[in-house]
């Protein structure tokens, strides 16, 4: 059974890569407009939705380090000895 940091890893990680990779082509795009006044404009949304994909990249890599901890305790836990007094 997933559990909640599991979900919140798998909805975040392809959201993050999309913005990061969004944020690339907006560079891109930006610097096809370096001859009009525009391209200072595009180069700061591209560098804030770059930052926001990376935010939430780092978010999701924590939600996976949980999960795993999560699932590390629980086969310990299914996995030991019982102790008999």
């Amino acid at each position: 059974m997933p559990n909640k940091h599991y979900q919140k890893w798998i909805l975040q990680m392809p959201v993050g890569f999309l913005l990061v990779g969004a944020g690339i082509i907006v560079i891109m795009y930006s610097a096809n407009k370096r001859a009009s006044d525009e391209w200072f404009i595009w180069g700061l949304i591209s560098a804030t939705i770059i930052m926001a994909g990376l935010g939430i990249l780092g978010n999701a890599y924590i939600h996976k380090i949980k999960s795993d901890l999560i699932k590390k305790q629980r086969t310990r836990a299914h996995h030991s000895p019982l102790e008999e007094d």
